[in-house]
C-alpha cells in the first residue's frame, strides 16, 4: 500500500483511514505491507504495528512533489518485490497507476476526493492531480469510492465503475478525564472545537469570524492540528485565532485529542472540499452536536436539515453557533448518534469489502 505519509499518529484523512483498514486486513489473513515516507513516519514505531509492516522510502518533505516522488521509488520497490495487490490511496499517488501496471503489477486505487480542487495547488499541481485521477480510475484493476459523490464522478468523468467503500468509525469509550482541558484552560461543555488539518479548504477563517461574532461569554473556540508545511494561510489563522482569544492546540493524539472530543460543547467543520471527513465522524461516535457545510460530501453522511449550514455563510453559522451554545445536549441524544454512526460506518465492514475486492482483482487475472 502506498499514497500515505504514515502512521499511527500522523496527521491527515487518509492516514487514519489506513490506520484502522491494515489492522484489520492482517486479522483477516493479509500480508501487509505499508510504503511510507520517511519524513513522517516516527522512528518510535519501528518496522511492524499490529501485525502491519512498514518499509520506510526517501521522500523529500515538500508538498509538491513529495507524492509523486515518493510514489514513483515506491512502485519501483513492488516491481522488485511483486505483491498480489499494490494499493494506491489517493489520485496524486495514482499517476503511478500506468507505469505500476506497465511492470505487470494488479492495482487497487481508492479515490479519496478531487484533491485538484484544493486551494492550495497551483496550475501544474493541479494538472498532475487530474492526470493521477485520470490514469488511476481507467488502468487500475479496481477502483473503490469512498462517497457516492465520488461514484457519480467517477462515472461521469470516466465512465468507469467502482466500488463503494466509505470511511468508518471506531465507536470509543468516553474519558472522564480532563488533562487536555485543564492544559488549555477549558471548561466542559463550553467550547467549539474543529479538528483539522491547516489547510484553506477547512476554512478556518470563517469559523474564527463567526464564533467572534457570537460573543458567547465563557466559552472558547478550539482548533486542533497544524499545517503539513508552513505557508501564508497558516500564518493568517495564527494572525486571526491570536486577534479572537482562539485557542490553537497543534496536532494532537492519543488520550489528549480523546478528551477534547468528548468534553466538548459542539464540532464544526466549514470546509469547502471533503471526500467523507472522518473528523466529523469522529465527532459523531462521541456523539457531539455537529454543524458542517452543506457540500456534498458532508451531505451525504446523513444527518437532519438543523445540522448543516450554507458553504462560507457567516452569518448563518453564527446564528447556529449560538442557538447551539444555548440548546445543549442530552447524554440520551449523544448515546442515540453514536450507536446511529457506529452502525453506518463500521470498520470491520469495510476491511470485508476491500479484502473481497483484492480477491476479485486477483481471481480476475489469473491465466
Amino acid at each position: 500500500m502506498l499514497g500515505l505519509r504514515g502512521f499511527p499518529g500522523v496527521q491527515g484523512g487518509v492516514e487514519t483511514h489506513v490506520e484502522h483498514l491494515c489492522p484489520l486486513l492482517v486479522e483477516m489473513g493479509c500480508d501487509v505491507t505499508v510504503l511510507v515516507r520517511s519524513p513522517y513516519q516516527h522512528a518510535w514505531i519501528g518496522p511492524e504495528w499490529k501485525g502491519v509492516k512498514f518499509v520506510s522510502l526517501w521522500a523529500p518533505k515538500s508538498k509538491g512533489v513529495e507524492a509523486f516522488l515518493h510514489g514513483f521509488l515506491s512502485v519501483l520497490y513492488a516491481a522488485f518485490k511483486r505483491p498480489d495487490i499494490l494499493h494506491i490511496q489517493t489520485i496524486g499517488p495514482a499517476i503511478m497507476t500506468l507505469p505500476a501496471r506497465l511492470l505487470g503489477l494488479r492495482v487497487v486505487v481508492t479515490h479519496h476526493g478531487p484533491d485538484y480542487d484544493r486551494q492550495k495547488w497551483g496550475r501544474f499541481a493541479r494538472f498532475v492531480l487530474s492526470l493521477g485521477e485520470r490514469w488511476g480510475m481507467r488502468w487500475s484493476n479496481g477502483r473503490i469510492v469512498i462517497s457516492r459523490v465520488i461514484a457519480d464522478l467517477v462515472r461521469d468523468k470516466h465512465n468507469m465503475e467502482s466500488v463503494l467503500i466509505p470511511n468508518g468509525v471506531v465507536l470509543p469509550q468516553l474519558p472522564e478525564s480532563i488533562g487536555a482541558l485543564e492544559k488549555f484552560g477549558l471548561i466542559r461543555g463550553r467550547y467549539v472545537l474543529l479538528v483539522s488539518r491547516i489547510v484553506p479548504e477547512k476554512r478556518h477563517l470563517d469559523l474564527i469570524a463567526a464564533f467572534k461574532q457570537a460573543s458567547l461569554p465563557d466559552w472558547k473556540l478550539v482548533l486542533v492540528g497544524d499545517a503539513d508545511h508552513p505557508d501564508a494561510y497558516q500564518r493568517e489563522v495564527m494572525k486571526k485565532a491570536a486577534e479572537a482569544g482562539v485557542i490553537m492546540t497543534g496536532f494532537q493524539r492519543g488520550l489528549a485529542l480523546q478528551e477534547l472530543y468528548a468534553h466538548a460543547g459542539l464540532f464544526v467543520l466549514p470546509s469547502s472540499h471533503e471526500g467523507l471527513p472522518i473528523a466529523l465522524l469522529e465527532a459523531l461516535s462521541y456523539g457531539l452536536p455537529v454543524l458542517v457545510s452543506d457540500i456534498p460530501a458532508n451531505l451525504e453522511v446523513g444527518l437532519s436539515a438543523e445540522h448543516y449550514f450554507p458553504l462560507g455563510d457567516i452569518e448563518v453559522l453564527e446564528d447556529r453557533i449560538r442557538r447551539q451554545s444555548i440548546k445543549g445536549v442530552t447524554m440520551m441524544a449523544r448515546e442515540s448518534m453514536r450507536v446511529w454512526v457506529a452502525q453506518r460506518y463500521d470498520w470491520r465492514d469495510i476491511a470485508e469489502k476491500t479484502l473481497r475486492l483484492y480477491i476479485c482483482c486477483i481471481s480476475a487475472n489469473r491465466p
